[in-house]
């Protein structure tokens, strides 16, 4: 959106007010609405100040973009409950075709590369949530443990609204179930596991170098990365 589409600014200040044990973020006193006109009300004091430091931040126009945790809200508000089951069957799917499964055949230096990113957190979500995923070499699928995949969506239904919006979102991002799910129950940081997750497209650019475009495109991600972290832990 070019900048004298988006919308002006139109508040002097963003706070945050306690509303029946949870918590609203206010700009001049008035309370966010999502875009389906329900209050922005979080569930932790931590979370909705983040929220609020994020359109503090604005300046003369809002880039609503580039307000990640203020988006992730009104997903987890407007639209996650009533697709829980839904989000519940796309992490399944990601973890039946999870990119921490998938070893290259050649070279060696880019396999070992993946099997020391990768068989850690494999072995962690088998030993942690009963997840255990089966490694292949080259780009053949094959199918993961019925008890695995059940495991997944069982563990992703007993979340919350905020916690199983975020992690749908991670696994868009890491393109990984098990990485995601680390992300989750804290067991890694977000920018620690989408270095994790681009192994394989570090090791291309270490050959061929890359352009201006794939160098945003990767700064655009390390920034989601970092949102996803402090929606984690605000949450926690």
């Amino acid at each position: 959106m070019d900048k004298v589409t988006k919308p002006k600014r139109f508040y002097k200040q963003a706070s945050v007010a306690a509303f029946e044990g949870q918590f609203a973020v206010e700009l001049d006193g008035r309370p966010i609405k999502t875009p389906a006109k329900s209050t922005l009300r979080l569930p932790t004091a931590n979370l909705a100040q983040a929220i609020a430091d994020e359109w503090a931040a604005q300046e003369e126009v809002l880039d609503l973009q580039a307000m990640t945790l203020t988006r992730l809200a009104n997903v987890a508000l407007d639209r996650t409950p009533e697709t829980r089951a839904d989000l519940a069957e796309e992490l399944t799917r990601y973890a039946s075709t999870d990119v921490t499964c998938y070893l290259a055949d050649a070279p060696s230096e880019l396999r070992a590369r993946q099997e020391a990113a990768w068989k850690p957190w494999r072995e962690w979500a088998g030993q942690e949530l009963g997840i255990v995923l089966v490694p292949v070499v080259g780009l053949i699928a094959s199918p993961q443990p019925q008890a695995s995949l059940d495991a997944v969506r069982a563990h992703a239904i007993s979340l919350d609204d905020f916690r199983l919006t975020a992690l749908t979102w991670a696994c868009s991002l890491l393109g990984s179930a098990v990485l995601a799910l680390a992300v989750e129950r804290g067991a890694l940081t977000a920018p620690e596991a989408l270095a994790a997750s681009t192994v394989d497209e570090d090791w291309q650019i270490e050959q061929w170098g890359e352009d201006e475009e794939a160098i945003q495109v990767r700064a655009a991600r390390s920034a989601d990365a970092a949102a996803l972290q402090l929606w984690f832990e605000a949450l926690s």
